[in-house]
């Protein structure tokens, strides 16, 4: 059977899941009311404003807006990445390292998996679930935490913004990378053409049929860690360059 890299792992289990985050995600919402409410309270003593998954959808989309099903949906992502990209990680590891080749090794890898995903998306969780249980006062459960969003011209806007978006440069990006060094890698007749590869279509496609389509992201590793941190760098310095060509221009009028 063939293995799959840990690196490729990560990115693959974090986009599955965040993928599914997006979907369940008004799920967590009225879980989270439901949960919260009558906190410390006994039976009967208190109000229910949430009866049942159908009604509380319902009660959440009319004091909230449609969109209020969707509360807490970055930092759920953000959770789903963090905890499934490490759980996917090291249990890739651990097989890669033979371990699930012991007795009890698949229980032991996959429980210190998902124990260090759990630790790594904790904070992120905490967050999430304050953001989905804030709503209006009067359908307010449980306490209401009142979280401050960065700063419009905060410097932190764009590193967040970039630091988003490199994950998906990187998941873009990677499959040309590779058939990119493979063309302009390849040996050349007297005429000057590929003895390989016929150009972008015929590399993708020989690429896919001889050595599968993981291979499309070989090197996905190193890839990441030149265009993640070049992708946040140049959104960070963008976002400052621009600032400071305002605020020339409000100077010079």
């Amino acid at each position: 059977m063939e293995t799959v890299p840990p690196a490729v792992d990560l990115v693959l289990g974090a986009s599955a899941c965040c993928l599914a985050c997006v979907f369940t995600n008004p799920l967590e919402v009225v879980k989270t009311r439901l949960q919260l409410q009558g906190e410390l309270q006994a039976r009967g003593t208190y109000p229910r404003l949430y009866r049942g998954f159908v009604a509380s959808v319902v009660a959440v989309a009319r004091a909230d807006g449609l969109c209020g099903l969707q509360k807490g949906l970055a930092a759920g992502l953000l959770y789903q990445g963090l905890m499934n990209g490490v759980r996917f990680y090291c249990y890739s590891l651990a097989c890669q390292a033979g371990l699930s080749q012991q007795p009890g090794g698949t229980v032991v890898a996959g429980a210190v998996a998902g124990a260090l995903g759990a630790f790594v998306g904790s904070p992120a969780y905490l967050v999430k679930t304050q953001l989905q249980a804030q709503t209006v006062a009067a359908m307010a459960v449980g306490h209401q935490h009142h979280h401050q969003w960065l700063p419009e011209d905060s410097w932190l806007v764009a590193l967040a913004g970039g630091m988003i978006s490199s994950v998906a440069v990187v998941a873009v990006m990677t499959p040309f990378d590779v058939v990119s060094t493979r063309l302009y890698n390849q040996p050349v007749d007297g005429a000057g053409r590929g003895k390989l590869y016929g150009g972008l279509a015929d590399c993708l496609v020989k690429i896919w049929r001889q050595e599968g389509p993981l291979a499309l992201y070989k090197g996905l590793g190193p890839v990441y860690l030149r265009l993640g941190p070049h992708t946040i760098l140049s959104m960070l310095f963008w976002d400052e360059l621009r600032k400071l060509a305002r605020r020339g221009q409000h100077q010079g009028s």
